[in-house]
This record gives C-alpha cells, structure tokens and sequence, in this order.
C-alpha cells in the first residue's frame, strides 16, 4: 500500500490500538454495524473454549460509530504492519479500504477490520444471553474475554459513543458474573 490510510477503530483498537495516532476523529460508517460476530480462538478464547470479539459486519441500513485514527507517515509501515499481525491472526478478517464520514463534516478513506461471514469462526446473531454466557467464561492469550467488554464499554462512555446492544450484554455478563445473593 503506498499511501497511508488511517484506520477504523471500533472495539479494541480504541483502547489498545498499538501505536500512538497522530490525529483522531469521530467517524460514521455506513452499511456497517458492529457486534459480537466472532469468536475469538486465540486472543480471547481458544479452539477448545472460544470466546467472543467485536467485528464489523456488512449491513445495509446500520451506521457504525467509531474513531478514525491516523498513525505518524515514517511510522506507517511498522504500525501497519503490527494491525495486520494482530487483527488477522485467523483469516476471519478481512481488510477492506472503507469510506467514513468524519464528524464536523468531511469524509476519509480508513482501513476497517470486516468479518468474513462465510469464516468458520462466524457467529453473527447469537442472542445477546449466549453472547453473555461465552464471553463470561472465555479466556485466551490476551486474557479474559470479561475484561475486552469492560475495556470497550468503558472507552465508548469516554468517547461518548452509544451502543445499546453492547450494554446489554455488559449487563448480562454482570448477571452471570456476579449473581445477585441468594434470599
């Protein structure tokens, strides 16, 4: 790639991107939404027990809301370079070059991290009660996938990005994490 795109940041990347960006913004993408549609067989789960991770899935009428992030020009190959490694560990990703709208007006090309819906390691529409319950339980090399959620959920609150189906299942994983004590 011979030009530097910024990248789109929607779940981990917004916490834990990996290099230090130049410049940010707000973005929206269009035919886009974001969910727990992946399981997760090395960073948060494993083959035996996977967990869950946050991917963008392809969808007509949804807008996903995230942060365009810009890594420094003589830095941009290294930077690239780590993204790939850790986003596409499996083959489940795909890296496309999406279009987002920028807040305050304008529009920029980013790379985005998109789910592959014919991977094996898909599983988009699981109700948001399993989701709870895998994500509770799971662990991988990166550790618990409890933590990626909270991490998440607690850079959107930040950002002052909305996401109501990813606190649904905060509340829930809280439920099975910490029941309520018996009466």
């Amino acid at each position: 790639m011979n030009r530097s795109l910024p990248f789109f940041g929607y779940g981990s990347l917004l916490w834990k991107p990996g290099f230090e960006p130049v410049r940010t913004s707000h973005g929206r993408l269009k035919g886009f939404r974001r969910s727990f549609c992946m399981y997760s067989v090395h960073h948060r789960g494993t083959l035996q027990d996977p967990g869950l991770v946050l991917a963008l899935d392809h969808s007509t009428n949804d807008i996903c809301e995230g942060i365009v992030l810009w890594a420094a020009r003589d830095d941009y190959d290294r930077v690239l370079a780590k993204i790939r490694e850790r986003e596409l560990v499996t083959s489940a990703y795909r890296e496309e070059i999406v279009e987002v709208e920028l807040r305050g007006g304008g529009k920029s090309e980013a790379i985005a991290y998109v789910v592959d819906q014919h991977h094996r390691q898909y599983c988009g529409g699981l109700p948001p009660v399993a989701q709870a319950k895998i994500i509770s339980g799971a662990r991988g090399i990166s550790g618990d996938n409890r933590d990626y959620l909270r991490q998440t959920v607690r850079r959107f609150d930040e950002l002052g990005i909305s996401d109501p189906g990813l606190l649904e299942v905060e509340r829930l994983v809280s439920e099975i994490s910490d029941p309520p004590a018996a009466r």
